[in-house]
C-alpha cells in the first residue's frame, strides 16, 4: 500500500470513529427528553380523577360517575342510589363551581401513598358492595381522611385551597339562620355529618327537628338511616 492509500484511509477511518462516539450523547439526550415529557405527562394526569378511576379501578370506579355529576341534574351516588339532583353531591358541586380535582381535597402525603399503593396491589383493603354490583371502601370520617396529615378535621374544608375561614367565620355566616348548624349544640359535629361528597348530603337537623328544611339534592336523617340499613343488609347477605 502507497503512503497516499495509507494516508487515505487514515483520513476516512478517522471522521468514522468520531462520529461513533458523537451518538451516544444524541441517544442519551433523545431518552432523558422522552422521560421528562413522559413523566410530566404523568404527573398531569396524576391529578386528574379520571387516573384514580383507571389505576385503582376496583375500588374506585363507582366515585368517578359522582364527580362528574352535573348539579341540578340526576345522577347515580357511590352506593349505587339513584340522585333526583345532584346538588346535595359535594364532589360535583365542587368541580361544577371551582373545578375541584380529586387532589384539591384528598391532599395525599408520601407515606399515605405508599401505603395506599401496597394495600391496593396485595389486595388489603376493606370494601363494600354497592347496589349497581360494584365495590367502594367504606365511608371515612375527616380525622381518617386528615389523619396522616395531622391536621384538625375542620381543615379537611375549612383551609386556603377550600373554603378559607375558621369555624367561627362560618358560625358568623349562618347565624341568620333560625338553627344555626355551625353551632356545637349537641355536641361537636363535622362537615362530614351532613356535607357528603359522593352522595346526597343530609340535614342532620333533620334528625329531631321535623320542620328542619332539606335543601334542593339533600335527603333527610331519616332517609340516609335508610340508605345506610340498605347498603349494611346487602353486604351482611353477600
Amino acid at each position: 500500500m502507497t503512503e497516499e492509500e495509507k494516508k487515505v484511509d487514515g483520513q476516512t477511518a478517522e471522521p468514522a470513529a468520531q462520529k461513533k462516539k458523537k451518538k451516544w450523547p444524541i441517544v442519551v439526550g433523545v431518552v432523558v427528553a422522552v422521560l421528562v415529557v413522559a413523566g410530566a405527562g404523568f404527573w398531569v394526569w396524576h391529578e386528574q380523577p379520571s387516573f384514580c378511576n383507571a389505576i385503582c379501578h376496583t375500588p374506585m370506579d363507582a366515585y368517578l360517575p359522582t364527580y362528574e355529576a352535573e348539579p341540578g341534574q340526576a345522577a347515580t351516588d357511590v352506593w349505587g342510589n339513584e340522585v333526583a339532583n345532584a346538588s346535595g353531591m359535594m364532589a360535583a358541586v365542587h368541580r361544577a363551581e371551582n373545578g375541584t380535582t380529586c387532589l384539591g381535597c384528598h391532599v395525599p402525603t408520601l407515606s399515605e401513598q405508599i401505603g395506599e399503593g401496597m394495600s391496593w396491589v396485595t389486595g388489603s383493603y376493606e370494601v363494600l358492595n354497592t347496589q349497581t354490583g360494584q365495590q367502594v371502601v367504606p365511608e371515612k370520617s375527616l380525622e381518617d381522611l386528615v389523619a396522616a396529615r395531622g391536621i384538625e378535621p375542620d381543615q379537611f374544608c375549612l383551609n386556603e385551597s377550600c373554603h378559607n375561614m375558621t369555624r367561627d367565620d362560618l358560625i358568623q355566616a349562618t347565624s341568620d339562620l333560625e338553627r344555626n348548624p355551625h353551632v356545637a349544640q349537641h355536641g361537636e359535629n363535622q362537615c362530614s355529618d351532613c356535607h357528603k361528597a359522593h352522595r346526597a348530603s343530609v340535614n342532620a337537623c333533620s334528625q329531631c327537628h321535623n320542620d328542619a328544611p332539606i335543601p334542593e339534592g339533600w335527603i333527610s336523617a331519616a332517609d340516609n338511616t335508610a340508605l345506610e340499613k340498605e347498603l349494611d343488609s346487602l353486604n351482611k347477605a353477600a
